[in-house]
């Protein structure tokens, strides 16, 4: 019996003394014991406060971009009040209507009906179809010739030129965006106008064609700018995975560059055609000021632009040709405002795709 338990005690201490049971009896009594520390707080940051001038400058600086907003609100309330008596005036109305300028009317000592802008005449006619027909003629013919150098030249500066030649040729083009229009339009007027007649055998000396080349002076700059930087911003990973996979570099840029790049493209264009469409000296001076409704552009014409530059300071306050102008100021402003919204958007659109492609 004596010798029994001291065999079971022994036995006993000897699972008691295993490493592994003390450690696991160690590990539940921790386990069982629960302390509650609780977290660390950060420490609180005292910022010292900015200084006056600072602060001063913060305002400044956030009333001056509201302003730039403010201010285009404010010139389109003012341009639709001056405009709105055409909706509501009795007296305007009775000239003229938002009828009788959309649809062609039967004139007296006309045939058939037409569209004609002859406001100061004995019968007033404020047919708004020739300026609108003009208006777009200039704008294609300027947007015809400035897309293609524009974005040509924006290909050959970003992608095939040195840094030498690039320093000098995109200052050049974009000196262009500093020659006033006034220029431009004395240059077309004197210049282009009687090259083009003898060239091209011309009967009109001041037309569309004309107007509309000089136009794509002052156009091109635009488009150059937000062309080649949207190229350049295609990101280079873009053009090593092209030329490792074989391709030329002509297929790079036409299938890799220009469609990257085509948000950016898109936004130089439509903000190049916003310049067109507003543009005012130089289809002044070189349309020919002639309101018809012809589809040909060797035929002289009259944008809305230059009708008001050209109207607007022999029309009697408040009377129907006053009030029509405002309206022609009011359409071109909406046109003109929605055409740089979309360009806006394309550059914003970019900016995204890039970004995540990056």
């Amino acid at each position: 019996m004596c010798g029994t338990r001291s065999s079971t005690t022994s036995v006993f201490i000897h699972r008691v003394s295993t490493p592994e049971s003390v450690i696991s009896f160690a590990r539940q009594k921790r386990a069982s014991i629960r302390i509650n520390v609780p977290p660390a707080r950060p420490p609180r940051l005292m910022l010292t406060p900015a200084p006056f001038w600072h602060r001063a400058a913060e305002w400044m600086l956030h009333a001056m971009a509201i302003s730039a907003v403010v201010a285009i609100v404010l010139i389109l309330i003012f341009i639709a009040k001056e405009a709105a008596p055409l909706f509501y005036s009795h007296e305007v109305r009775g000239e003229v209507t938002l009828g009788k300028m959309l649809a062609p009317q039967l004139w007296p000592g006309y045939d058939e009906a037409a569209s004609i802008w002859q406001p100061v005449s004995d019968v007033p006619k404020f047919g708004l179809w020739p300026l609108v027909l003009g208006t777009m003629k200039v704008s294609i013919v300027a947007m015809v010739v400035a897309v293609p150098l524009g974005v040509g030249a924006a290909l050959y500066v970003s992608q095939y030129a040195g840094p030498r030649t690039r320093e000098i040729v995109k200052p050049v083009v974009e000196l262009l965006a500093g020659i006033p229009s006034v220029v431009l339009g004395f240059f077309a007027l004197m210049v282009m106008a009687t090259w083009f007649q003898n060239v091209l055998g011309l009967e009109s000396r001041l037309n569309a064609l004309v107007s509309g080349v000089a136009l794509a002076f002052a156009v091109i700059p635009v488009i150059f700018t937000l062309s080649e930087e949207a190229l350049r911003a295609v990101p280079r990973s873009y053009v090593e995975a092209s030329t490792a996979l074989g391709a030329a570099r002509w297929q790079t840029i036409a299938r890799v560059m220009l469609p990257a790049a085509s948000p950016g493209i898109a936004a130089g264009v439509a903000l190049g055609l916003g310049r067109a469409v507003g543009e005012t000296m130089i289809v002044l001076m070189a349309s020919g000021n002639a309101a018809i409704v012809s589809g040909s552009f060797a035929d002289s014409t009259r944008t809305i632009a230059a009708t008001i530059a050209a109207e607007l300071a022999e029309v009697v306050f408040g009377g129907a040709h006053y009030t029509v102008l405002f309206a022609l100021g009011t359409l071109l402003f909406l046109v003109t405002f929605g055409i740089n919204t979309v360009g806006d958007w394309a550059i914003r659109r970019m900016k995204r795709k890039l970004g995540s492609a990056t």
